[in-house]
């Protein structure tokens, strides 16, 4: 059988895989943080690195796998392999040749995808949209990353669909990573509020959650700080937080109104982390939005977790 690599790119980690084809079995697999400095090229190092030790514990010379599947956040162009404006990655804002790049390095074909939209597609094929016709995907992490499945099939419309974390869900409101004010994802996306969190403490708010980073080794807020600060009723974390599913509340809410898809997917490494209590609470606040709040649509987790992403990305390959 063929296989084949694939890479998971996130503002916070980057997980690879090597997957057989055919069967999807997943062979090995490897994850290191994203780094925070050293624009492209540090990042490009790190996805060598990683997707390497994938093939490395798979048993196999990464430059033997049959095609590399690559979903990265951004302005994605598939059709030429560039990569622009990713507002969770270091220094990068102009248009890389990233599948070029990685290609040259790794010694196999590379390509590229949006990020939480193969993951998306994994969830539909293989995960908990198998046999749903219409669902929304909505990927919770360091930002808030959306995808429309439609008639049974992933909807790109003209190569950016499913973009819900910059769906306005307040005129004039927060300041979002992408420059604009308002977007779900300035309230919600983790990099956000973190950003809230530090200027909340310079104004003389307590919490422990940087506390809770420090003593982890961590270098930002990630799931696990934040599960853990809740967990412990840090009140300015349970502050934000319930300020960001309010935020999921009305923007998912509106693009079901739109849309009327049959289910809704819940992934992202918050989303997974915090589980089947928060998809409660953001259907309760889902529900005031609803144009028709007595029949909503079905909530689920996605069910292929950490590996969903690189699942996708390696699927590109098929």
């Amino acid at each position: 059988m063929p296989t084949y690599g694939g890479i998971d790119l996130g503002g916070t980690k980057i997980q690879t895989i090597v997957m057989r084809g055919e069967d999807h079995t997943v062979l090995g697999q490897a994850r290191r943080l994203t780094p925070h400095a050293g624009g492209p090229p540090a990042v490009i190092d790190a996805l060598v690195a990683c997707m390497s030790e994938a093939a490395a514990a798979a048993q196999l010379d990464v430059a033997h796998l049959d095609g590399i599947g690559a979903g990265v956040p951004g302005e994605v162009d598939a059709s030429v392999g560039t990569l622009a404006r990713a507002g969770n990655l270091p220094e990068w804002e102009h248009r890389v040749p990233l599948a070029a790049m990685l290609s040259e390095r790794l010694g196999t074909g590379v390509k590229l995808g949006n990020d939480v939209s193969v993951a998306a597609n994994a969830e539909l094929l293989l995960g908990a949209g198998r046999g749903a016709k219409s669902l929304l995907g909505v990927f919770w992490g360091t930002g808030v990353g959306g995808g429309v499945a439609l008639d049974g099939e992933l909807w790109h419309g003209r190569g950016d669909a499913g973009e819900i974390g910059h769906m306005v869900v307040k005129q004039g409101g927060a300041r979002c990573t992408c420059g604009r004010r308002g977007c779900m994802e300035a309230y919600a996306g983790r990099r956000a509020m973190e950003a809230k969190a530090k200027r909340m403490v310079e104004k003389g708010h307590h919490t422990d959650l940087f506390e809770i980073m420090r003593e982890r080794g961590r270098e930002t807020l990630s799931s696990g700080v934040w599960a853990h600060a809740l967990a412990h009723e840090d009140k300015l974390a349970q502050r934000l937080i319930e300020r960001a599913v309010k935020a999921l509340g009305g923007g998912i809410a509106s693009a079901v109104n739109l849309l009327d898809v049959e289910l809704v997917l819940l992934g992202g490494g918050l989303g997974t982390r915090f589980g089947e209590p928060m998809l409660e609470r953001i259907l309760a606040a889902m529900k005031p939005h609803l144009f028709k709040n007595e029949h909503p649509p079905t909530l689920r987790l996605a069910s292929l977790g950490d590996l969903g992403g690189a699942i996708g990305a390696a699927l590109l390959c098929e």
